[in-house]
């Protein structure tokens, strides 16, 4: 398993926008599809979108098709979450989520691998 760290999250006004960073070690990153789920105070957490090993297929959510992007950069064992016109029901805790498949999970229980999460508050 690859061990991943999100990073920046923050605080960000309505309509805003903020990029999400997921740092994995290992040397077999570019095995991996990843993912990104949130989790909202009281809510179970939820998929957001998600990235095959190659970058060749992505897939989202509804809530946040033509907002949000995903992508990665196998050479620096990164995957990006491009937040757009942010509103203040993405409040959440990010996860990135790993998993060495040729598969791209689009649920939590397809992922082994997970970091602890980054913060995401907007503010209406």
């Amino acid at each position: 398993q690859v061990q991943l760290v999100e990073s920046g999250g923050g605080l960000v006004q309505a309509g805003g926008s903020l990029r999400l960073s997921c740092a994995a070690s290992g040397r077999t990153f570019s095995s991996y599809a990843m993912g990104w789920f949130r989790q909202a105070p009281g809510k179970e957490r939820e998929f957001v979108t998600a990235i095959s090993w190659s970058g060749g297929s992505t897939f989202y959510a509804e809530f946040v098709k033509g907002r949000f992007t995903i992508s990665r950069d196998n050479a620096k064992n990164t995957v990006y979450l491009q937040m757009n016109s942010l509103k203040p029901e993405d409040t959440a805790v990010y996860y990135c989520a790993g998993e060495r498949t040729t598969l791209v999970p689009a649920i939590a229980a397809g992922y082994h691998s997970w970091g602890q999460g980054t913060q995401v508050t907007v503010s209406s």
